[in-house]
């Protein structure tokens, strides 16, 4: 299958992005993110219609920082810088960027900003509106032939423009949701400048991604998928299940940190789908291996080694060996917290952490969801004509309950934190807030406090409520839930959670915090 139209997003080790793709996907324009080490000759083969400079964690003006083929502004083609993008833009062509001073303070967070309505990148956008900002340099002087189309109250140069050579530079970020018209100018970009059709969508990276797969992996082999029973693993089921049939092995693993009665849940579900599908009860092996250890990231890491060395045993089992294929539904916000290329670690995923002696056991690991995002998973689901059941399922941490406990891991612990978090689930979908909520759930912490029950003095655990509603789980805002749920929830917690005598409520917003407390 032909595509008409591409865009290169030339990855710079920024957070965001994977996350300017999918807005670009969203505008029904293809794209693909490739390293900012990619040669010319191969940008040009291609035939983009535009480029775009993600944001990235270094700064443009150092020896070490990520660089590109100044060739690239010669080639006609439009580009649009973000952030750190916008930066090198203005650094290759003559401009000059530099640190924050003492009068130019860095921006973090929602800013005001003003921009040029004249500049065709900001048509039908108001002249003064948020935009979400995340630099510690900023654009001193702009190079020869760029105007100033935006300014903040501390970066004079918050957009610049050489409209004639179509070359584009925010210092805002337009791919979160905080920026108010963001997807406008991502819009204007694609439309206006590159001339795009908008001719791409979801049934098409279905039907690539089947096709690229057929190809790629032979007659004979087979894949053993990790199962978890979320949407993703549940998306690539069907996904492959398309490419190799009954050569596909299913997975469950029930590491004795699911939430209560979801194991038996997830086998009800899957024993009716037509693959071979296999529960592993595994609930001593790992607590055993978790006894003991209280860092979030250790904990992780045991996890997913622990994981690989399930399936390792599991392929053993079926005679799965070196010609055959393990596959994870990873998908792209895990790529982004783990740290890919240039990007930073904000935290290892469970699923990114195999062992090298597990993945000898395999030919090679398929991840085909590492580029997509929780919506357009779901998206690919019905596509491919998953239940709904399954497509909105609730997102649920491979790692489960373990990252909802601070501190050591126990069997006591998940028990009770098990009971607490059905409540929570129980009441909020009682009250329909479920509908307006991505994720919510409750994290046992660490903390004691002081407590009266039945006039004698309590010093028993704090239980936290969280729940957020978010698109793409990169930003996400904490979910204003009505006082009157918050106290049923509170009050059946410390009446029916034995070692529970206090509830709060998680009020930040990603970023700073992530969805997820470890």
């Amino acid at each position: 299958m032909s595509i008409r139209q591409k865009v290169i997003i030339l990855d710079f080790g920024g957070q965001y992005n994977q996350l300017i793709a999918r807005r670009v996907r969203e505008c029904n324009v293809y794209c693909e993110v490739k390293p900012y080490t990619t040669p010319l000759k191969e940008i040009v083969s291609e035939n983009p219609i535009g480029v775009i400079f993600t944001g990235g964690p270094r700064s443009v003006y150092l020896d070490t920082s990520p660089q590109v083929d100044k060739k690239i502004f010669e080639l006609g083609i439009p580009i649009l810088g973000i952030c750190y993008g916008c930066q090198i833009i203005a650094q290759l062509l003559g401009g000059s960027v530099v640190p924050a001073k003492e009068d130019k303070t860095r921006e973090y967070g929602k800013t005001n900003t003003y921009l040029d309505i004249n500049c065709i990148l900001f048509t039908g956008i108001p002249e003064n509106s948020i935009t979400w900002m995340s630099h510690g340099d900023y654009i001193e002087k702009k190079p020869m032939g760029f105007i100033n189309a935006g300014h903040s109250e501390a970066c004079p140069n918050a957009a610049i423009a050489n409209e004639e050579k179509k070359i584009y530079g925010l210092q805002f970020h337009p791919e979160v949701n905080h920026t108010e018209y963001g997807k406008n100018i991502i819009q204007n970009f694609l439309f206006h400048i590159c001339g795009a059709k908008g001719d791409w969508n979801m049934g098409d990276f279905a039907k690539m991604t089947i096709e690229r797969l057929k190809n790629e992996i032979s007659a004979e082999s087979r894949i053993l998928l990790a199962l978890s029973g979320g949407v993703d693993s549940a998306v690539l089921a069907a996904l492959l299940s398309k490419v190799v049939g009954k050569r596909l092995v299913c997975v469950f693993v029930d590491h004795g940190l699911m939430r209560k009665d979801e194991g038996d849940e997830i086998e009800a579900t899957f024993k009716n789908w037509d693959i071979h599908f296999v529960r592993v009860n595994a609930e001593e092996r790992f607590l055993s291996k978790l006894q003991g250890i209280k860092e979030p990231q250790e904990k992780r890491r045991i996890i997913g080694a622990e994981f690989g060395y399930v399936f390792r045993d599991e392929a053993e089992k079926f005679g799965i060996c070196e010609k055959d294929y393990l596959a994870q539904g990873t998908i792209y916000p895990d790529v982004i917290e783990s740290g890919e290329g240039d990007a930073e670690v904000i935290k290892s995923h469970h699923n990114k952490l195999l062992p090298p002696e597990v993945m000898a056991k395999f030919k090679g690991l398929l991840e085909p969801l590492d580029h997509l995002f929780k919506d357009e998973v779901r998206a690919l689901g019905k596509d491919l004509g998953l239940p709904e059941n399954i497509v909105n399922r609730q997102p649920f941490p491979g790692p489960g309950l373990a990252i909802r406990i601070m501190g050591e891991v126990t069997k006591d612990k998940a028990d009770m934190l098990r009971q607490a978090d059905f409540i929570m689930q129980e009441e909020i979908f009682k009250s329909g807030e479920n509908k307006n909520m991505s994720q919510y759930f409750a994290v046992l912490t660490n903390l004691r406090t002081v407590g009266v029950m039945g006039d004698g003095r309590t010093y028993d655990r704090v239980l936290a409520l969280r729940a957020v509603t978010t698109t793409d789980f990169m930003t996400a805002d904490f979910a204003q839930i009505p006082y009157d749920v918050l106290v049923k929830i509170s009050g059946r917690v410390v009446n029916e959670v034995s070692g529970i005598s206090r509830v709060v409520y998680d009020i930040t917003s990603k970023p700073p915090a992530t969805v997820e407390w470890e």
